[in-house]
């Protein structure tokens, strides 16, 4: 018999190479044939609800890292929470409706104008549905568990419904308006678009100094007098109906040299615009008070028309003169500014950013962009342009089609937040937040937030099911409404656009409004926050197995203004509370430079790619591992990083495996009380590891988690424990009660950890279920992550072992050195010295182990401290190790050096402990000697 036939390797061959991009598909195809999602919601009935609510994702393009980061932590949470004692259900969701999808039929050829509105929306919907689809497979291929039979759709015909029921709640509490104002308008898109819907880009912008000739000076400026306005959109002039000044600034009348004129600016600013216009000299004629130019009158610059001085608080002197040309229909402020002094709301534009006839034959036609150089070259013909230059300044985008917007007042649909704001901000306050930051943001985002243009000007989306009498009125009464409801929920809200308005409404329906009976229908679509933002009433509430409010929202920080604020105002105008307890924000996934990942950059990562290439498990232990609460930096060099935690990991279940397959679980297992003093700290320390862990995963603080289990993979398992059991696991007889001690804390480490990393790698600890048998299902996915267990005396226990393991570093340190010394190869090769003080010996002995074998050495002598010799190597605690070649020969069987090897004439090559074990165990060699 060879020496290797008496060492008891395992018997389980768990494979080295998991072959992920292979295995990983076959073994969600199981899950699914064998439908675990729906064992695992049978199995927890009757259990808590824990409902964490998908923020849908818009249908529309292959998922990025982005989309992976987001969907993977979800199901780190829903699976956590589904094998801790909570019924978790997870419906997947997208959303369906908007622009984005109309310019992919647009991109495809098709014109929506030349086919009827039904036939366009039916492209649409196909279009939509084939791309949830394609995310579909792309998120199931990740691991993410869920009910994806029975996902929710934003133009599903229940969600639909549940939506107008939504807008009649905003309707009979008087929260809707209409009116015409000034709105991001996207030309690119032909539609408003919500504060959520623009991206802010940095632009070089044509600034203008021009002036206007005073017409009427009340008394205070004489006619000669002349105001120097600033704008940064010269284009914007020919819309022009007042100058803005600030009541509180002190205002200067200065006369230059060179100039037969005189000019009004802000006082604060004269030296500096002096400079800028070359006024080399220049006299102060007097100062004014901003309050006293109110009422004043101007003469446009370049056009028959009177403008208006008025007072506004949002004119600041930091940048341009202190008095700011205001076109009211082209901005907020200056649409304000227009309602408080009853001036016309003017914005003579196209839906196609056009300038039209209304601001003069020579802008008639042209692109707005293209009109700055036509009002700047009108200003100068005019001699009222002092200077023109250029500025860097934030600018909005269209966050789809990535250009510029402008503030264009147009007939809008709005929600009044003014009248709600205190209600929702006291919402605001029921919701716990992790970051905790993303209160704050929150409420900042509502606090500030303006009045919400809800309609849109498309046609893929829901309608906004108003209806108009005869006069004007609109209809939006709750007969109305719940009719429309009904109607869609029966045949969606295509019938809107396929019937006419008299057949959309109850039968029998009269208005005062329409004597003879007619009534007419809205053409706009409701902004898609409101489909989204109303995915409370359409699934939570809808759906029997979901919970309202939900536990938790889960998204990316931008939804601070996008559905955790649309759904927050909704939820509040239906039911008064917030629709979730709680919000997660994570940040944005980045290049490896830092930069935002984008098609046109080049910068992205296809997350099947990756799959593709390492598997679905190193995209899902690379989300545990990185600080989603901010951006995150990735790249391909990132995953296979990350490669390497996920093989230590799958090596340390191999190892565990391979010395539990001769250990019956049921009859080999021993007690707490009567397990070996090093078996009981690891088991106190997993128990330990185990409670910090769920706990970390409790708080949605992967990383940390991450963290605690790469260093107890690498520290406590392999580089402590799973090195001292190789020289009992392999050496000790088969059924001895050291060894069978030693298993019962692999057996109970395996069986935790494979089940407590079942949320973070499914497709692994499934494998290692298959290898483990005699399981109590038969799939890890159905168990429960063990509670952890308390044993008596554990926190002595793991104090005195606290202490020895800084003893045992000191040893390693020595080690080492005497390896590069080369003194010694491996550390079974040495004998160590240890000088220690008296209570650190005490120590050693209350811990009542086998210390040599602990330390990983031959041969070991325990002296006092006092008695080290000068060339021991000493620590801080008075602790002295000197390290030397043990004495004797090296066993051929445990590898130790020792001097009692060939004391059994049986066994020549062995030490005297492994000859009794073989002689004991392995009788027969006694007479045919082993091999060597």
């Amino acid at each position: 018999m060879r020496v290797k036939d008496t060492l008891n390797l395992g018997k389980t061959k768990f494979p080295m190479r998991g072959k992920l991009p292979k295995t990983e598909g076959n073994r969600e195809k199981v899950w699914e044939e064998n439908k675990v999602y729906e064992q695992r919601q049978k199995l927890n009935q009757g259990k808590p609800s824990f409902v964490l609510h998908d923020g849908p994702p818009y249908a529309n393009g292959n998922i990025h890292v982005g989309h992976a980061m987001n969907k993977i932590s979800k199901d780190f949470i829903v699976r956590f929470k589904s094998m801790t004692g909570y019924r978790a259900p997870y419906v997947p969701g997208w959303d369906t409706h908007g622009l984005p999808i109309e310019h992919q039929l647009t991109k495809a050829g098709y014109d929506r104008k030349k086919m009827s509105t039904t036939e366009f929306r039916d492209l649409c919907r196909q279009y939509a549905l084939e791309q949830v689809q394609k995310q579909m497979a792309g998120f199931k291929r990740l691991g993410v568990s869920g009910d994806w039979d029975h996902p929710y759709l934003t133009l599903n015909k229940e969600f639909e419904a549940a939506q107008i029921k939504v807008f009649g709640a905003f309707a009979k509490k008087g929260l809707l308006y209409q009116a015409k104002k000034p709105v991001y308008w996207s030309w690119s898109s032909e539609s408003a678009l919500a504060e959520a819907e623009v991206e802010y880009h940095d632009v070089v912008a044509k600034t203008a100094f021009f002036v206007e000739q005073v017409k009427d000076g009340k008394g205070v400026l004489d006619n000669n007098t002349y105001l120097v306005v600033w704008t940064t959109t010269p284009w914007t002039i020919p819309a022009s109906e007042a100058v803005a000044v600030n009541a509180d600034f002190d205002y200067v009348v200065v006369k230059p040299a060179s100039d037969d004129r005189q000019f009004v600016m802000a006082a604060t600013l004269l030296d500096k615009l002096a400079e800028k216009f070359g006024w080399e000299s220049y006299d102060v004629v007097k100062h004014v008070a901003g309050k006293d130019l109110e009422g004043i009158t101007t003469t446009h610059p370049y056009l028959d028309r009177e403008l208006l001085v008025g007072l506004a608080d949002y004119v600041t002197a930091d940048t341009g003169t202190g008095l700011v040309h205001t076109a009211p229909g082209y901005g907020d402020d200056d649409y304000h500014f227009g309602l408080k002094y009853k001036l016309p709301i003017f914005a003579p534009m196209n839906d196609q950013g056009i300038l039209t006839k209304e601001n003069g034959p020579e802008f008639d036609g042209v692109f707005y962009q293209k009109a700055d150089d036509i009002s700047l070259k009108l200003l100068k013909e005019h001699d009222a342009l002092l200077l023109q230059e250029p500025l860097k300044h934030s600018y909005p985008f269209d966050w789809r089609t990535k250009k510029p917007i402008v503030f264009r007042a147009t007939d809008q649909w709005f929600v009044s937040i003014d009248k709600m704001r205190d209600q929702i901000l006291n919402a605001v306050d029921e919701v716990k937040y992790k970051p905790d930051w993303g209160k704050v943001r929150l409420y900042n985002m509502l606090k500030d937030r303006g009045d919400w243009v809800i309609s849109r000007q498309r046609v893929w989306g829901v309608p906004l099911p108003i209806f108009y009498a005869e006069d004007g009125t609109p209809i939006m009464e709750e007969e109305t409404i719940n009719h429309v409801s009904d109607l869609f929920r029966k045949y969606g809200s295509n019938v809107w656009f396929e019937r006419d308005a008299k057949d959309l409404l109850p039968k029998g329906y009269t208005n005062e409004h329409s004597p003879n009976g007619k009534f007419t229908k809205e053409t706009d679509i409701m902004d898609v926050w409101f489909d989204s933002g109303s995915s409370h009433q359409g699934v939570l509430a809808e759906r029997p197995e979901l919970t309202y409010p939900a536990d938790l929202y889960l998204e990316g920080s931008d939804q601070y203004r996008g559905w955790f604020n649309s759904s927050l105002i909704t939820s509040v105008v239906v039911d008064g509370h917030a629709p979730y307890k709680q919000i997660v924000s994570q940040g944005f996934t980045l290049d490896k430079r830092g930069n935002k990942m984008s098609k046109s950059m080049g910068n992205v990562i296809d997350p099947a790619k990756v799959v593709d290439q390492m598997g679905a498990e190193i995209i899902r232990l690379w989300v545990m591992s990185v600080d989603t609460s901010a951006d995150v930096r990735v790249s391909m060099g990132s995953f296979q990083q990350i490669s390497e935690a996920y093989r230590k990991i799958r090596n340390t279940f191999r190892f565990l495996l391979a010395n539990v397959g001769d250990f019956n679980a049921t009859t080999d297992h021993v007690d707490y009380a009567n397990m070996e003093a090093i078996d009981q700290y690891m088991e106190v320390t997993f128990n330990h590891f185990l409670a910090d862990m769920r706990k970390k995963m409790d708080d949605y603080d992967f990383l940390s988690a991450y963290k605690m289990l790469i260093n107890f993979v690498n520290n406590e398992l392999s580089a402590f424990y799973m090195n001292v059991a190789k020289d009992v696991l392999y050496i000790e007889a088969e059924d001895s009660p050291v060894r069978r001690s030693m298993q019962t804390v692999f057996h109970d480490i395996l069986d935790g950890l494979v089940k407590l990393l079942t949320p973070i790698l499914p497709h692994t600890t499934e494998e290692v279920w298959q290898y483990m048998g005699g399981t109590e299902q038969e799939f890890v996915q159905l168990t429960e992550i063990p509670d952890p267990q308390h044993f008596a005396g554990e926190e002595e226990l793991v104090a005195n072992w606290d202490q020895f393991m800084a003893i045992r570093s000191h040893v390693l340190k020595g080690l080492e050195e005497a390896r590069n010394n080369k003194v010694i190869g491996k550390s079974l090769e040495a004998k160590a010295d240890l000088y220690l003080t008296n209570n650190q010996q005490e120590l050693l002995k209350k811990l009542n182990a086998n210390i040599k074998q602990v330390l990983g050495v031959s041969a070991l002598t325990i002296h006092g401290v006092d008695d080290k010799p000068a060339d021991a190597v000493e620590f801080s605690d008075q602790v002295a190790v000197k390290i030397t070649a043990a004495p004797g020969e090296v066993c051929q069987r445990c590898r130790m050096t020792t001097e009692d090897v060939g004391s059994d004439s049986a066994y020549p090559q062995l030490c005297a402990r492994c000859a009794k074990i073989v002689r004991d165990n392995f009788p027969e060699t006694v007479n045919e000697g082993l091999e060597k």
